[in-house]
C-alpha cells in the first residue's frame, strides 16, 4: 500500500533465531541441554535429548514466505489444501529477519514506523522446562543475552525486541527484570500459561509472586502475552489418547476447534480472579497474536461469576478487563464486536511479519478497519495505542 500519512507501529513482528540463540550465553554445566541433530535428512532441535517438531525447521535457513497462509486462515480453502501446499516453495531468510540493521531498512519498505520484534523458536522453551523452575529462569537469560546482542531491546526507537520474562521464582523475575530494565527494554513477553514448578505448574498471578509484580507495577514496563506452546496439546492428547507435542503446521480438527483463544482465556481469567490486576491496577497487559475472539465471552463468564459471588472480587472484572487489558486481533477478525467492548483505545495492530500465518503486507489492514470505523480511530488501532504504552511520541507522518 506504500507509507500511510499517519504513524504505524506494528505490535507483532518477528524474528527468526540462528543456531546458538538458546546456546551462547548458556553456563558450561548446560551445555548439550539444546542439541540440532540430523534426522531423516532433516535438521530438528532436542531439548534435553527429546526432539522437537514443533518449529518444523529449527534452523531458519528457508522459511515459508510471508502471508503464504492467507486463504486457510481466512477461511477460504474449499480444495482443503494443507498448510504444506499452500506454503509453496520456501524462500531464504534474509538477513533482515535477522538482526536489527537490515530489519530496520525492511520496516521502511513495509512501511511501518515501529514494531514489536517477537521472537519463534523460543517458544518452545518453557513448555519443555516446566518441572525445573531453576533451569527455566537459567535457560531464559541466556536467551536474552543473546537477544541483547543481537537486536538490542530498543533499536533506534524503532524496533523494540521482547525478551522473555517469567516470575517462577519471583526474586529471579525480579533480578531478570532489573537486568532487563537497565539495558533499555520496554516490553516484556511472557508465555500466557502457568509458570514452572517443581511439584507442578501454577498461575504466575496468585499472591505469592506479588513481589514480582510490584516491581512491574513500579518500572511501569508492557508485559506482552504472545501465542506460544501453553502446554495445552496435553489436553488434546487426553482426548485423542496419545503422547504428541504440539505441531505447528499438522492437520487435527479437534486441535483447531478446541484450542484458539483458551490459553490467553485463561491467563486473563486468571489475571483478573486471583486478583493480581487488583493488588497492582497499573499493570499493563497486552495480548497479542491470540486474536480477539475469545474476549467478548471470556469477559462473560466472569461477570456471571461476579453475579454469584460480588464479594470474592476487590473490583468488578469487566473495569479491571477494559483498564489492564489490550488486544491485538487477528487479520482476519470480525473485530466491530471487540472494538464495541474494549473501545478502540484498546486495540493493536499487528501483523505478525514475516510468519506465513501473518500479513504480507502490514498496511492492508488499515484499509480494511478504515471502512469501518473513523479516521482517528484507525490512527489510535493502528500505532498511536502503542506508542501511549510504551510512553513514547510517536513521530509526524
Amino acid at each position: 500500500m506504500g507509507k500511510l500519512d499517519f504513524p504505524v507501529f506494528d505490535a507483532d513482528n518477528h524474528l527468526y533465531e540462528t543456531e546458538e540463540a538458546f546456546t551462547r550465553h548458556l553456563p558450561e554445566q548446560y551445555q548439550g541441554l539444546f542439541k540440532y541433530v540430523q534426522v531423516n535428512g532433516r535438521t530438528k532441535i532436542a531439548v534435553d535429548n527429546v526432539i522437537s517438531d514443533y518449529i518444523p525447521n529449527p534452523t531458519f535457513e528457508v522459511v515459508a514466505r510471508p502471508g503464504a497462509f492467507a486463504e486457510y486462515f481466512s477461511g477460504d480453502n474449499p480444495d482443503g489444501k494443507s498448510l504444506r501446499e499452500m506454503a509453496g516453495k520456501p524462500i531464504p531468510a534474509s538477513e533482515a529477519f535477522r538482526t536489527a540493521g537490515p530489519r530496520l531498512a525492511l520496516l521502511d519498505e513495509l512501511g511501518l514506523d515501529a514494531a514489536l520484534m517477537f521472537p519463534t523458536l523460543a517458544s518452545l522453551l518453557e513448555v519443555r522446562l516446566a518441572d525445573d523452575p531453576e533451569l527455566t529462569c537459567t535457560v531464559i537469560h541466556a536467551f536474552n543475552e543473546w537477544l541483547h546482542d543481537e537486536w538490542t531491546f530498543n533499536y533506534h526507537d524503532r524496533i523494540f525486541a521482547t525478551p522473555i520474562i517469567n516470575p517462577s521464582i519471583p526474586e529471579r523475575g525480579i533480578a531478570e527484570l532489573d537486568w532487563l530494565l537497565e539495558r533499555g527494554a520496554k516490553v516484556v513477553l511472557m508465555r500466557p500459561a502457568p509458570v514452572a514448578g517443581h511439584r507442578g505448574t501454577r498461575s504466575p498471578f496468585l499472591p505469592e509472586f506479588d513481589p514480582f509484580w510490584a516491581r512491574v507495577a513500579e518500572s511501569g514496563i508492557v508485559v506482552t502475552l504472545h501465542a506460544s506452546d501453553s502446554g495445552y496439546q496435553r489436553y488434546i492428547n487426553d482426548w485423542e489418547g496419545t503422547r504428541h507435542e504440539a505441531l505447528a503446521f499438522k492437520p487435527n480438527p479437534f486441535h483447531d476447534a478446541v484450542t484458539p483463544g483458551r490459553a490467553i482465556n485463561d491467563t486473563i481469567t486468571s489475571a483478573i480472579c486471583h486478583g493480581m490486576l487488583s493488588r497492582f491496577p497499573t499493570v499493563k497487559l497486552a495480548s497479542v497474536e491470540n486474536g480477539g475472539s475469545w474476549a467478548i465471552s471470556c469477559l462473560k463468564a466472569m461477570e456471571k461469576t461476579y453475579q454469584r459471588m460480588p464479594r470474592e472480587f476487590a473490583e468488578h472484572p469487566r473495569d479491571v478487563f477494559l483498564r489492564n487489558l489490550w488486544i491485538n486481533p487477528f487479520w482476519e477478525d470480525s473485530i466491530e464486536d471487540l472494538v464495541n467492548l474494549m473501545s478502540p483505545d484498546h486495540i493493536l495492530f499487528g501483523s505478525d511479519y514475516p510468519h506465513p500465518e501473518g500479513m504480507a503486507d502490514p498496511l492492508h489492514w488499515a484499509k480494511e478497519i478504515g471502512e469501518l470505523f473513523p479516521a482517528t480511530d484507525v490512527h489510535k488501532m493502528m500505532g498511536g495505542n502503542m506508542y501511549g504504552l510504551l510512553g513514547l511520541n510517536s513521530p509526524s507522518a
